[in-house]
């Protein structure tokens, strides 16, 4: 007997972070950093007479010595480590190998804050290694007689506002998937088949194919193909190396048909799929697919990706912007990370210093403006979740999502209450 599977209302809000008519000029990056400082100043200001009433609000320009005040801009992190276009001319030309540090963190880095008027450096209460270049905060704090600005205190936008839950009797479910890496070594496809067949309700009894059914939808987050660094460094392919380099392709394909054919699926392109490599990523092309795409079911989506499913909020990424943090800060976890982004209003803090980013002359696409009740990150080393509560009643599921083709692992929150659980198939015989 076939099941009868649930159905979610979805939208997809992607709209923001699509590329549309833009055209590039030579802009400069510096029109996205004057939109979110104007953005985001404009909100701090607003939470500066509730901070500290008494204090008052100046520029760096305006800055007097010894006179507590408060001053907004955007922090810039100047680090030693970080690894310049120069530095790579001159080491191409050295016999000496560069060894790539996972991280760019150093004692010495320290923050400078920035506005139209001017920069200054900052001392005091501000660790700089809980921060990134590109962040707009509020300092309290004053000049001293060495013109650094030594900081008493720190006011971040904080979490955005929130749109109410409206409360659900049922359990629905989406999955997340993301790393997938058909066509590497480390890709299983029978794993990949364990999974499909799991939620389309082919596989397990009766009780797991009720949980099956109630599965509405499954996201699939970035790096779903693995594309031999050989072929795409700029040669011509020769032709033989062509329907290899489709290969991969043409296998997510078949995997993905069998997925659609039986409920809707997002997917997502990461910083390996045959996209454009800076944020925001538009859409995979749907010639890529030429059987899933037949489908309705199908929708190939940007990333960032926002949409929502009976009135939960969801956004994501496939994980560059937290692992870009992971390289220029510290934090205990990547949820830490995430949550910054968030406290910070803005997905994406280190676009377009260290991570690539389209120059928008108008806008900042990573500006958060309403707070999602999920916020969820691919390619993962592992799987992590919490439950992020705000200040004034938000509640955000935050996910990690491993990389399944070394984890086996993939993702089932339930929309009813935002609580996750894992999917977890192996295929090894010694276990």
């Amino acid at each position: 007997m076939p099941m009868e599977r649930k159905q979610a209302a979805y939208s997809n809000l992607d709209e923001r972070y699509a590329i549309q008519g833009e055209k590039y000029q030579g802009q400069q990056y510096s029109h996205i950093y004057f939109t979110r400082l104007h953005h985001m100043r404009n909100l701090l200001h607003a939470l500066v007479p509730t901070w500290k009433p008494q204090l008052p609000v100046t520029t760096v320009l305006g800055l007097e010595e010894g006179k507590e005040c408060i001053i907004v801009g955007t922090l810039y992190k100047h680090m030693k480590l970080k690894p310049s276009i120069l530095d790579e001319y001159s080491k191409e030309r050295s016999a000496i190998p560069l060894v790539k540090p996972h991280n760019f963190m150093h004692p010495d880095d320290h923050l400078i804050l920035e506005d139209e008027s001017g920069r200054v450096t900052l001392a005091g209460e501000i660790p700089p290694a809980a921060f990134v270049t590109g962040v707009v905060v509020a300092l309290h704090g004053k000049e001293t007689s060495a013109g650094n600005f030594l900081v008493e205190d720190v006011l971040e936008a904080g979490l955005p506002p929130q749109t109410a839950l409206s409360s659900a009797d049922e359990d629905k479910y989406v999955v997340f998937v993301s790393g997938l890496s058909v066509g590497s070594g480390t890709f299983n496809p029978l794993q990949f088949q364990l999974l499909i067949d799991h939620i389309t309700g082919h596989l397990g009894d009766e009780n797991e194919q009720t949980i099956a059914s109630n599965i509405v939808r499954v996201v699939v987050a970035g790096n779903s193909v693995h594309i031999s660094p050989r072929f795409v460094n700029g040669q011509t392919v020769a032709s033989k190396d062509q329907s290899r380099i489709a290969e991969p392709i043409r296998e997510l394909d078949i995997m993905l048909t069998q997925l659609v054919s039986s409920l809707p699926v997002d997917i997502m392109p990461g910083c390996h799929d045959p996209a454009n490599f800076s944020l925001p990523q538009q859409p995979l092309h749907r010639c890529l697919f030429s059987g899933a795409s037949t489908y309705n079911t199908f929708s190939s989506c940007s990333n960032p990706h926002q949409f929502e499913l009976d009135s939960v909020q969801f956004l994501g990424t496939s994980g560059q912007n937290i692992d870009d943090l992971y390289k220029y800060s510290d934090a205990k976890d990547k949820l830490e990370f995430m949550e910054r982004t968030l406290r910070w209003r803005h997905l994406a803090p280190t676009a377009p210093n260290s991570l690539g980013c389209y120059p928008y002359t108008d806008k900042d696409p990573f500006l958060v403006e309403s707070c999602p009740h999920v916020y969820f990150v691919g390619n993962q080393d592992k799987y992590e979740t919490r439950l992020l509560e705000g200040p004034e009643k938000q509640k955000v599921r935050l996910i990690c999502i491993p990389r399944f083709s070394e984890s086996g692992v993939a993702v089932m929150l339930n929309l009813r209450n935002l609580e996750c659980s894992t999917l977890s198939f192996s295929t090894s015989f010694d276990a």
